[in-house]
């Protein structure tokens, strides 16, 4: 995928280049800073020392020393002053031209940590926001490179507030429905929605619940999980055309080149290409659901076209419950979602 958030440490990241959260002096700090110049050893101090320091918003390049990568590039973060003072721009710049910097040295993947959200104090879901927004917008331009947003661990992420409260809402809502249907399957009194759902469902807790399906476990095998279960109409359309041939027609329908839809959906060139070239191509789940957020299919054609790959949405499974919120709330930004599924600690998609 062109861009993944990973939980990992950066030191450790074998890409094409890493980028150091500096300061000005170039010489080394606390935070990411401090930890890429331990790592890298006295060689990426000796190169740094020769560049006479860096301005806010800018960025600069050296080796990478005892690193795993080719490359360090060095960017100052703005100091958060309540962001009335530039901060957004400034930070904005560092993501672009560390971008630049990247494709001028010919790199073709790269690592960010989440610039000034440390020390600097910038607030993580503001800071989360800009990275995506410009590293999504450079992707989609048509540059051809995978990079990654590396979060040492959960307190260095977080997505807006109101749009966690809001999936987490949604989510609650669906265990509901799902208990109601239980007791009523068994012919017992259902309760209201207002009420909290039981912390046990047919002798499992609910948490085993949303991660107990795996992915062969999602096909259509157990499509009775499905809330639209397929009519024989839909079976036969499913023998005639394959998902390859679905996807390719849809592209063409929404007026988009393969190349639009590919970037929309975070998917990389190399694999839309085995996609296009092989008309029995089987994608995993996450793939299928990438193109149709590409495509902005309703949920309707949504699950048509997981039908072709045979796999199905269910009820009881957090990342189909997340996918569900985004398309019928009709946000089909493709790295907003994957920013959600991260926090929720779930796969990404593509």
């Amino acid at each position: 995928m062109p861009l993944l958030i990973v939980r990992n440490d950066i030191t450790k990241m074998e890409v094409d280049a890493i980028v150091n959260a500096a300061n000005s002096s170039l010489l080394g700090g606390g935070g990411v800073d401090g930890a890429i110049h331990k790592a890298a050893g006295p060689k990426l101090l000796e190169e740094c020392r020769l560049l006479n320091g860096c301005e806010t918003g800018d960025a600069k390049i050296t080796g990478a020393g005892d690193l795993p990568c080719r490359y360090v590039i060095h960017t100052v973060g703005p100091v958060w002053e309540g962001g009335g003072s530039g901060e957004e721009g400034l930070l904005r710049s560092c993501y672009t031209r560390s971008l630049e910097l990247a494709a001028k040295y010919e790199c073709v993947s790269v690592a960010f940590p989440l610039i000034s959200s440390g020390i600097y104090g910038y607030p993580k879901d503001q800071a989360l926001k800009v990275a995506v927004d410009v590293i999504s917008s450079y992707l989609l331009e048509g540059h051809e490179l995978t990079v990654y947003i590396v979060v040492f661990d959960k307190k260095a992420y977080k997505i807006g507030e109101k749009l966690f409260d809001n999936i987490s809402e949604y989510i609650d809502d669906h265990y509901a429905e799902i208990a109601e249907k239980e007791e009523r399957r068994r012919g017992n009194i259902s309760y209201s929605h207002s009420i909290a759902p039981p912390q046990s469902f047919m002798g499992m807790s609910m948490p085993s619940i949303l991660n107990r399906k795996s992915e062969k476990e999602d096909r259509l095998d157990v499509v009775e999980e499905c809330a639209c279960e397929p009519s024989l109409d839909d079976m036969i359309k499913m023998i005639d055309e394959s998902f390859s041939q679905m996807l390719l027609r849809k592209i063409d329908e929404s007026g988009m080149t393969d190349a639009e839809c590919y970037k929309k959906a975070n998917i990389d060139r190399k694999l839309f290409s085995k996609i296009r070239s092989d008309i029995n191509y089987k994608p995993s789940k996450p793939t299928v659901i990438a193109f149709a957020i590409a495509l902005r299919l309703n949920m309707k054609d949504t699950r048509e076209l997981l039908m072709k790959a045979g796999f199905a949405l269910s009820d009881s499974n957090k990342f189909d419950i997340i996918i569900r919120y985004f398309i019928e709330h009709g946000n089909y930004d493709v790295f907003e979602i994957n920013e959600a599924l991260f926090a929720f600690d779930q796969q990404l998609l593509a």
